[in-house]
């Protein structure tokens, strides 16, 4: 007989998930119907537009292009637990979220929790990252509202540790 789903064992999140899934499964699609994290978005489904940028072991990858079976054993962060874990933490914004509204980094928001990611990413990565870093670690995610400059001055904001709510 033909398996027809297999064990994916990982954590989101912080949290452990132990579930059954088909080979064909989408990270994506995993993420959002089958565990109900809605913040990563779909759009472009090719992995153009970043929209669906989870981390996955500390790196942005796009959630469309990636099959739930080769997360298998790995840890993903989905926008919705960016800010980290713990109670206390789980309400409280990342910086980098609290700096993109300072500087007027989204409009229609589609967009943003790709970005988030992909700048959490970076942050991790590099404390303090030239405006090249930035804009490589942005070249992964589509914003058709923004012009982008709000978004790079929030990341110049928390890496030079100003205030983000100032």
């Amino acid at each position: 007989m033909i398996e027809t789903s297999f064990r994916l064992s990982c954590t989101i999140n912080g949290e452990p998930i132990e579930r059954r899934v088909p080979p064909t499964r989408r990270l994506l699609d995993f993420i959002r119907e089958d565990i109900g994290l809605t913040g990563v978005k779909p759009g472009c489904e090719v992995g153009r537009c970043g929209a669906c940028m989870v981390l996955v072991d500390g790196e942005p990858m796009n959630a469309c292009l990636l099959m739930a079976y080769q997360c298998e054993g790995r840890s993903i962060v989905t926008i919705e637990g960016v800010s980290g874990s713990g109670d206390n933490e789980a309400a409280k914004p990342h910086p980098i979220q609290r700096a993109i509204v300072a500087e007027g980094g989204l409009q229609c928001g589609y967009c943003t929790p790709g970005i988030v990611i992909s700048l959490a990413g970076l942050l991790e990565q590099t404390v303090s990252p030239s405006r090249e870093q930035i804009e490589e670690a942005l070249s992964g995610n589509l914003c058709r509202c923004t012009g982008y400059e709000g978004i790079i001055r929030a990341v110049m904001r928390v890496s030079s540790h100003l205030d983000p709510t100032s």
